[in-house]
């Protein structure tokens, strides 16, 4: 399998930033698309952001379209979500999760999921 483990979640300030990593192990990291999915209590599971396995392509929710940014590094084996402009809306669990089919935002298309981190935006 393919293990992924998120860090960074916490209680945080609007306005302030957040970096999120997810760090893989056990099959290759490089062959899978990678996204962040946010998950309130019951809610459905939405895609935030995603990236391609060479990072030529990425996805964005309009919800975080130009607040966000998705990044790999297939070395370190690592998946970046980066904001320096949090809202009280981005509060959710966090997941990240990884597929094979390039460039989609669906959650069906995602095989391997880490166990989420969560998120809290305070004003």
């Amino acid at each position: 399998q393919l293990h992924l483990v998120e860090f960074g979640g916490g209680l945080l300030q609007a306005g302030g930033s957040l970096l999120l990593s997810c760090e893989a192990s056990g099959r290759t990291f490089s062959s899978y698309t990678v996204g962040w999915f946010c998950q309130a209590p019951g809610m459905e599971r939405e895609c935030g952001a995603a990236i391609s396995r060479n990072s030529m392509n990425t996805y964005y929710a309009d919800s975080v379209k130009g607040r966000f940014t998705i990044s790999r590094d297939n070395a370190k084996k690592t998946v970046y979500l980066k904001t320096n402009s949090l809202k009280p809306e981005d509060t959710d669990r966090y997941y990240c999760a990884a597929g094979p089919r390039p460039g989609s935002a669906m959650d069906y298309d995602y095989n391997y999921w880490g166990q989420g981190t969560q998120v809290t935006v305070s004003s």
